[in-house]
């Protein structure tokens, strides 16, 4: 058993020695190994060459790694906290996003985004913000909650062609799993089924995803059998598992750590109220934080931030709705 920061470590080993190319820049990721230690001990192996500390501006940084990309090199950018993205909107938005639709030309870059809350980091430490990316065509955003599949989808991110943003949810680091090694790739745009279930769908993705499976358990002994659906690939987005599964159920709860208004929440109850409303026998449903700032106090954060016993109402009620 390892935790999914060993995961990330080994996959990322992994793929540096299959891969000369392939080089992480960030701000105290070398000796110190970075805020979380993803990157700790991997100084020793590949040198500075490979694992290279960065100046504290994430606009330098990332400038720097597109043009590596555009070279010819696969750079892996660490964003010590993912609030921190705010500030390469553009590079990503106007820059890395434009150059394989616009111009031909491959970008193979990774930035790999720490993420949410649960630890008291407060309101600029502790956000979800893969909406401000989802709607870019030609980014890749990953949000996995599986420990195998940040294995897994990280080696597929680290060998696309398209820039790729990496969600990393800091209450998943610590998870253990079992390991017999790296895994096999598996593709973008593919959501899967963690559980059946007969009357409802929770759509969920990143540390939402244990918080729905644990609602699960929690509405058995209300009798209501859920089904949950982890999305992994926001962009693209697998709308065939999605709808396949609202079929089944016919209800549906969206549920996201991030906060409601302007939520990619949204987005999937959307595209789901367009192309499954017949098959609808109650309105789509997301729970998500309140628009409000995430609050430093743990008490006051848990209060606010979805949980099982919540996601489980929210879930009875759609499923109880006539």
């Amino acid at each position: 058993m390892i935790s999914t920061l060993q995961i990330l470590r080994e996959t990322l080993a992994s793929e540096m020695r299959r891969d000369p190319s392939i080089f992480v820049m960030g701000e105290d990721i070398a000796r110190y190994g970075g805020a979380f230690g993803v990157t700790k001990g991997l100084l020793d192996e590949f040198g500075p060459e490979r694992i290279r500390n960065t100046p504290i501006s994430e606009q330098a940084l990332v400038g720097t790694a597109i043009g590596a990309a555009v070279a010819g090199m696969r750079p892996v950018v660490e964003i010590m906290f993912a609030d921190f993205a705010t500030l390469i909107v553009d590079q990503l938005m106007n820059m890395a996003a434009k150059l394989k639709p616009v111009y031909g030309l491959d970008c193979p870059l990774v930035v790999r985004l720490p993420s949410g809350g649960g630890r008291g980091y407060g309101a600029t430490h502790s956000q979800m913000v893969e909406r401000l990316f989802t709607g870019v065509p030609g980014l890749r955003v990953m949000a996995p909650a599986l420990p195998r599949d940040y294995s897994a989808l990280l080696q597929t991110a680290l060998r696309s062609p398209f820039p790729t943003l990496f969600v990393e949810h800091k209450m998943i680091y610590p998870m253990r799993a079992e390991w017999e090694g790296v895994p096999a790739p598996e593709p973008f745009g593919k959501a899967q089924v963690l559980r059946e279930g007969t009357d409802v769908t929770i759509i969920a993705w990143s540390w939402m995803t244990h918080h729905a499976l644990a609602a699960a358990q929690l509405l058995d002994s209300r009798e209501v059998s859920a089904e949950v659906v982890d999305v992994r690939s926001l962009a693209p987005l697998d709308m065939d598992t999605l709808v396949a599964s609202v079929r089944k159920t016919r209800r549906v709860l969206v549920v996201e750590e991030g906060s409601m208004t302007g939520g990619f929440a949204g987005e999937i109850v959307a595209r789901l109220a367009e192309v499954a409303h017949g098959h609808l026998d109650a309105p789509p449903k997301r729970l998500a934080f309140p628009d409000l700032p995430v609050p430093a106090a743990r008490t006051l954060e848990a209060e606010l931030l979805p949980t099982p016993a919540s996601i489980a109402d929210a879930a009875f009620d759609v499923a109880c709705w006539v």
